[in-house]
């Protein structure tokens, strides 16, 4: 089986943060995006990973190249033009060939890994395919399955009079990608203005009684706007923990001006508290703060005089004389504060 991930859009829903980099390259409790999602593919050993790339397509490219290389078979295909999700899995048509294919988007993790899903689809038997779902409460924002029985019925991007709450949970597993790709070329000849959405193309099939089936997926972090990629740092960061507790591996310790010799991430601490759970990278440098907890702090940022609580800090920043917190910080970023001085009477309330 291949796997076909698409990471070729400009993530508008991020700005400024995708301003300079593509979605699955943003930091988040670690690393980035696309590395979780790779992660999580290890134990399925796909045939090959399809990455198909566009916008600052080099370092997608870099990152995987120098950090997954040696575990998966990966091909880049480039999307030139932003046509849609299904335009981005129809450009991969060549390098899929006669192989049964899955799908996942680049911009969701889930907490359960690939193999979780393979297995629930091929429990499914008899199918043409099966679509990951879950219960969502805006259905109008999602693409809505509707079931007639064991089978899906009908498929309808972000309907305007939703008849089901069932939302595509973007992991797909299909065992004849011809005919998903036959549909998508017809919808490619015939586009005008509308995206070429996947979930019209699948309705296709559904429409020429190609049994698609459906399993449920129970957990998905969302990483396309700022919000919910706060929330996805500290549940990812909650479960490397719970882990590494399990795993009985020592916590990270600054006290006065040392980490414990146990600590690999080359941290330089002086004066300062680290509340786990955290993510610190290599060169990072902390003086007199409070770190964490839910703190990711990328590669060679210096955080000095400052509390610092469920927030994401890029590389190579500087962090000084302030308190951040549910806060995104992107790469080679300085924000320094000021001190203040107070003359307060009694029984006041200040909010800073």
């Amino acid at each position: 089986m291949k796997v076909i991930i698409p990471v070729a859009g400009t993530g508008k829903r991020l700005y400024p943060h995708t301003f300079t980099k593509p979605k699955p390259m943003v930091y988040i409790a670690g690393k980035p995006v696309i590395g979780h999602i790779l992660d999580r593919m290890i134990d399925l050993e796909p045939e090959e990973i399809i990455l198909v790339v566009g916008y600052r397509k080099e370092q997608i490219i870099s990152y995987v190249d120098r950090n997954y290389s040696d575990i998966f078979k990966i091909t880049y295909v480039e999307q030139n033009h932003q046509l849609g999700l299904g335009h981005s899995i129809y450009v991969a048509k060549d390098e899929v060939g006669d192989s049964p294919i899955m799908i996942t988007l680049g911009d969701m993790i889930f907490k359960a890994g690939y193999l979780d899903f393979y297995q629930k689809h091929f429990k499914n038997g008899n199918c043409a395919g099966s679509i990951g779902v879950w219960e969502v409460d805006v259905p109008e924002k999602y693409g809505i399955v509707e079931l007639d029985e064991e089978c899906i019925s009908k498929m309808v991007e972000k309907p305007k009079e939703p008849t089901s709450n069932l939302g595509i949970a973007g992991v797909y597993f299909l065992k004849e990608p011809s005919v998903l790709f036959d549909i998508l070329e017809k919808m490619v000849n015939e586009h005008t203005e509308n995206e070429i959405q996947l979930t019209d193309a699948l309705q296709g099939m559904v429409s020429n009684d190609h049994r698609l089936k459906h399993f449920y997926v129970s957990s998905w972090y969302d990483c396309g706007h700022s919000t919910s990629l706060l929330e996805t740092n500290k549940v990812l960061l909650d479960e490397s923990h719970e882990k590494k507790q399990r795993m009985g591996l020592p916590e990270i310790q600054a006290t006065g001006s040392c980490v414990t010799k146990e600590c690999n991430c080359n941290l330089n601490t002086k004066d300062s508290v680290i509340i786990e759970p955290v993510s610190i990278g290599n060169g990072v440098i902390i003086t007199n703060s409070v770190i964490g907890p839910h703190v990711s702090i990328a590669d060679n940022s210096n955080i000095d005089g400052s509390i610092v609580a469920n927030s994401i800090i890029g590389s190579s920043s500087s962090i000084k004389s302030v308190n951040l917190w549910s806060s995104i910080i992107g790469d080679d970023v300085n924000v320094n504060g000021k001190h203040n001085s107070f003359n307060i009477g009694d029984a006041s309330s200040i909010e800073l």
